[in-house]
């Protein structure tokens, strides 16, 4: 999925100037990143908020046509109102494709219904993660990472190092660290549950 989104130069800053965007329906961000200046803009509200609300779109490398000029970033951070669909600011970032980048990208859960652990053991999936950080060039960074669970089994976990990443894209876990994404944990049997229970009659 591709995205692209208009917007304009600004000159104002501060407090009082975003107030005034904001009263018209654009939201103050900023462009850094790369070898040019960063670059303050501003966008329209409805589309911005439109956008943040698609999975994808956080995920993926945009187009940003500043006053006709077209420049590839990425989402970096977005500030809302605690409750109201207001969006505050944007930040985002320059990329190109001679460089990699790091970006946070959602995992996507399939075939849990066919586990073993679930389909045989009866266990439910526990999610440990909903994304992971990749590091990769732009033009590989996926919109999401699919997350197989049709061999997992109860009592077991998927680590980050068994997932099938696209090619030319690497999961960024810090030093020896394989942290679980998924696991079905096992279920107390009944017989575990009958000692405990003679055990907590036998101590009162």
């Amino acid at each position: 999925m591709s995205f692209q989104l208009e917007a304009r130069q600004r000159t104002l800053q501060g407090s009082g100037a975003s107030r005034r965007l904001r009263r018209t329906s654009r939201v103050p961000a900023i462009i850094y990143g790369g070898s040019a200046a960063p670059q303050l803009i501003d966008l329209d509200h409805n589309e911005i908020l439109l956008n943040l609300r698609k999975e994808a779109f956080h995920a993926s490398v945009l187009t940003l046509k500043v006053d006709g000029k077209a420049q590839n970033v990425v989402l970096r951070d977005s500030q809302m109102h605690p409750w109201k669909p207001l969006v505050f600011h944007c930040d985002f970032q320059r990329v190109d494709t001679e460089h990699v980048i790091h970006q946070r990208v959602p995992l996507h859960f399939i075939n849990a219904d066919i586990a073993p652990g679930v389909k045989i053991g009866g266990g439910k999936v526990s999610h440990a993660l909903n994304d992971i950080e990749v590091v990769c060039l732009p033009q590989d960074l996926p919109a999401y990472i699919e997350v197989d669970l049709k061999d997992l089994d109860a009592g077991h976990a998927l680590h980050i190092s068994q997932l099938a990443l696209p090619a030319g894209v690497k999961a960024l876990v810090h030093g020896d660290d394989d942290p679980v994404v998924a696991s079905i944990p096992a279920r107390k049997t009944g017989g575990e549950t009958d000692e405990t229970g003679e055990g907590e009659a036998a101590a009162s």
